[in-house]
């Protein structure tokens, strides 16, 4: 299979999976939770309010790991894992573009002072078919 069918097959995850975990280092010890994300081809971004422990977590590591698919309907559902180096994005047309009314709870609205948009740029990504297959890599 070819990186382009590889990539393919990550995107179509990407786009109908929105919720996921992010996975940063708490103490010297993993620590994961829940998040939404979007994404520009492989380039994934999610949102945050800037008062968070993740914000000083990643202040102190700048890497995460990502798994996204996989909706309780079986073994067989793909997924993906993701490596990722994390950076804040300062851009306003894309804390806006990716704003969404589900984010409410933790952020006012797109021009919150408190709203950060984490840009998550790939080192690795793994796309795996279902449970137990043999992951693919880009």
């Amino acid at each position: 299979m070819s990186n382009n069918d590889v990539k393919n097959q990550i995107l179509s995850v990407l786009d109908d999976y929105t919720i996921g975990t992010l996975a940063t280092i708490q103490d010297g010890k993993p620590y994961s939770r829940f998040m939404m994300f979007f994404h520009e081809d492989l380039v994934l971004y999610t949102a945050t309010n800037k008062d968070t422990h993740k914000v000083e977590e990643l202040e102190k590591n700048p890497y995460v790991h990502i798994l996204l698919g996989y909706d309780g309907q079986g073994w067989s559902d793909p997924y993906v894992e993701v490596e990722a180096k994390v950076n804040v994005e300062t851009n306003e047309e894309l804390k806006k573009k990716f704003w969404n009314e589900k984010l409410k709870e933790w952020i006012k609205s797109p021009d919150d002072p408190n709203y950060l948009l984490l840009q998550l740029t790939p080192e690795r990504m793994r796309y795996f078919d279902k449970a137990g297959s043999k992951p693919k890599d880009i």
